[in-house]
């Protein structure tokens, strides 16, 4: 999978949990939580979506790679053929 695609997939998510933000317009670097004002659980939502909706399996130990844009599309353009 692309940089291009993985983004994609990652602001699409991040748009169906906080709505209110517009995911595209954060820092590819600042902390999501922070960025878009979500919490735990929230962020936990996006982790859930990558799996139910493209199969991305992403392991608890994991978590901390999407914590930004830039590690969420580097970590699934790694783990989605």
């Amino acid at each position: 999978m692309t940089e291009g695609e993985a983004r994609k997939i990652v602001l699409a998510e991040l748009n169906n949990v906080a709505p209110e933000s517009d995911a595209g317009k954060i820092d590819p670097q600042a902390d999501l939580r922070e960025a878009l004002d979500i919490d735990s659980l929230d962020f936990l939502n996006f982790i859930t979506a990558l799996h139910k909706v493209h199969g991305i399996i992403v392991p608890e130990s994991d978590y901390p790679k999407l914590l930004t844009v830039t590690g969420a599309v580097a970590y699934i353009a790694q783990r989605k053929p």
